[in-house]
């Protein structure tokens, strides 16, 4: 069974940054893709941002517009959302899937992490 985990979560004024991280168990997923989501309260789950094992990356550029970098630390097993320029409706619950090499599909979630933006 694969797990996932997201840390780096937080709070920060507006303007500020942060960088989030994933972690997947399972070193030998090389051929998967790595997806950021996030959900506010009272709204529906969002596309952030995503990698493919190939390192092509794309943007929900409606919602990040340069704001949000995603990289990896392939020796970690590791993806990162840098995410800087923040703002209040940027505050959300962060969750970080991965595909799976099966189905290609996001069946496997993180528990989240909270990043709260407000002064």
């Amino acid at each position: 069974q694969v797990t996932v985990e997201e840390s780096g979560g937080g709070f920060v004024q507006p303007g500020g940054s942060l960088n989030v991280s994933c972690i997947a168990s399972e070193r030998a997923f090389a051929l998967v893709t790595y997806g950021w989501f996030r959900q506010a309260p009272g709204k529906e789950r969002e596309f952030v941002g995503s990698m493919n094992w190939n390192g092509n990356i794309e943007y929900n550029t409606d919602a990040v517009k340069g704001r949000f970098t995603i990289s990896r630390d392939s020796a970690k097993n590791t993806v990162y959302l840098q995410m800087n320029s923040l703002r209040s409706e940027d505050t959300a619950v962060y969750y970080c899937a991965v595909t799976s090499p099966v189905t290609g599909k996001y069946d496997f979630w993180g528990p989240g992490t909270q990043v709260t933006v407000s002064s």
